[in-house]
């Protein structure tokens, strides 16, 4: 072979190498690009910003999963958050690949408020959070804790009923406003089974003022809660934190202090209590007994996380089960049939609820189409991970849209109506309460989930038994909830008759 021929093959040989090199290339970028998450467009900078600013983003991430999928990523800024909007791919997060996304990283608003991630809800999973749930499971919200509760949430039930009595005694035309007695007697529940004491009023000592009752639930419930869901521009530029806002710095810092100043006073007087050898059995005596694993900050975050927990969620489950029930006389008066077969002559009690299948469908549905947190707060990914076949790198965050999946066509015949008789189906377990996943999933399930089961249907099936319910003209269209929330905007307002079965004594 002369050396022109040979020139000439080493070419092509070369040539062709070439091109299979950058074919091969292609192709593994291709692959690359096909197992990444797929974006919702947006803008340089700011990303996705501009398209949630109407502050109900479960609802605009349901939308974009009809044309993105079940899962996609969103820019927030300088942030990647993927956002799972399906049950199946929300049980492998939380369960199938909960060791790589097991971390909490909350907004710069959340962090202080929960003293540094001090609280369960906010604690990364570890020895800390592994500790801090076993101790409100044993004193309080735990199977034996709740047998020992028992007889504080028998009062709650009975003290919203006559305060109802109450109100229609001077004229029954008048509409009742189930939430303002709910709300107090929850509170007041929260504070036996935290401080082992109803509070009237504290004299805090570093805000040099005596705080009511009203006020105590103001600072410990309320403002925490508006606080929560502020939203701080620096929370998506990390870069740029050093940059002030004091506006937001001290709204924040006013309600941490305000929260931390109270539930420290409250403390102390019940550690005056211990002291002199007045033991209860609450939660604050039994963190007492083990504070010598805890810091003071820690101790102050558990303890005023026992009560917001308590005093919030079940009343927007409740509230919602009645505005339906209210709404539809034909569920109602099936829900009063099963109460009649079942209980009789009797009050409805828990060791009620097994047999009412019905009462638990009303429940649960309430949770499917009433979320009381529409949106599992962000967990951060540690180490790159996959889910739903996609390729999910370290350091994105990611949220599961609890709304899209219970509103999923796919899995809920008809998602936009509540319809409780869609629970009655063989498919579902009666006692499964995980059903719709608001307690969330996993390691990191809810652990107030009992409590909320045994109040509300204890609560919604006495209110059912005593009264018929009807709602007020114009309630119909008060379906507002609080920005970021599903927490109904105005009180419910409904007309209620005794029943002529009444248990009443």
């Amino acid at each position: 072979m002369d050396l022109y021929s040979i020139m000439v093959l080493s070419a092509i040989t070369i040539s062709s190498s070439l091109i299979l090199l950058l074919l091969l290339i292609g192709n593994k970028k291709k692959k690359e690009m096909n197992s990444m998450v797929p974006a919702v467009p947006g803008l340089p900078l700011i990303g996705n910003l501009l398209q949630l600013k109407a502050k109900k983003p479960h609802q605009t991430f349901a939308k974009w999963a009809e044309t993105y999928g079940p899962i996609f990523s969103v820019k927030l800024g300088s942030s990647t958050m993927v956002v799972i909007n399906s049950t199946e791919l929300a049980k492998e997060a939380m369960v199938t690949r909960f060791s790589s996304i097991s971390t909490r990283r909350p907004s710069n608003a959340l962090t202080l408020l929960t003293s540094q991630k001090s609280i369960i809800a906010m604690a990364d999973y570890g020895e800390y959070h592994k500790m801090a749930k076993r101790y409100i499971l044993s004193a309080v919200l735990g199977a034996a804790a709740q047998k020992r509760n028992r007889g504080h949430r028998d009062i709650l039930t009975e003290n919203i009923v006559n305060f109802l009595y109450a109100d229609i005694a001077g004229d029954s035309q008048s509409a009742v406003n189930l939430r303002k007695h709910f709300k107090n007697e929850l509170f007041r529940l929260a504070l036996m089974q935290a401080l082992g004491k109803d509070i009237e009023s504290i004299f805090v000592e570093e805000l040099g003022v005596t705080m009511s009752k009203e006020e105590i639930f103001q600072v410990l419930v309320v403002d925490p809660m508006m606080g929560a869901i502020e939203v701080d521009w620096r929370d998506f530029f990390p870069y740029m934190r050093w940059v002030p806002n004091r506006s937001m710095e001290m709204k924040i810092h006013s309600m941490a202090t305000r929260k931390r100043a109270i539930t420290k006073a409250l403390i102390m007087e019940q550690k005056k209590r211990i002291a002199r050898g007045e033991k209860i059995n609450c939660y604050l005596d039994y963190l007492v007994s083990e504070e010598s694993t805890l810091t003071e900050e820690q101790l102050i975050a558990l303890v005023w996380e026992s009560i917001i927990e308590t005093s919030d969620t079940t009343l927007v489950t409740s509230e919602w089960a009645m505005y339906e029930l209210a709404k539809n006389p034909k569920f109602q008066d099936r829900l009063y049939q099963e109460i009649l077969e079942v209980c009789g002559s009797e009050k409805i009690r828990e060791e009620h609820l097994q047999q009412m299948p019905y009462l638990n469908a009303v429940f649960h549905e309430t949770l499917r189409f009433h979320s009381p947190v529409p949106i599992i707060p962000p967990r951060y990914i540690h180490e790159d991970t996959q889910l739903g076949g996609y390729n999910v790198p370290a350091g994105t965050e990611i949220t599961i849209n609890l709304y899209a999946c219970n509103m999923d066509k796919k899995d809920w015949d008809e998602p936009g109506v509540w319809n409780p008789e869609r629970f009655l189906s063989s498919k579902y377990d009666q006692m499964d309460m995980y059903k719709t996943m608001a307690f969330g999933g996993g390691k990191r399930v809810c652990a107030g989930s009992l409590q909320a089961y045994l109040i509300s249907c204890v609560a919604v099936g006495r209110f059912i038994q005593e009264f018929q319910w009807r709602l007020k003209e114009g309630e119909l269209e008060n379906v507002d909830t609080v920005q970021l929330t599903t927490h109904k905007l105005h009180p419910m307002q409904a007309y209620i008759t005794p029943r002529e079965s009444c248990v009443r004594k």
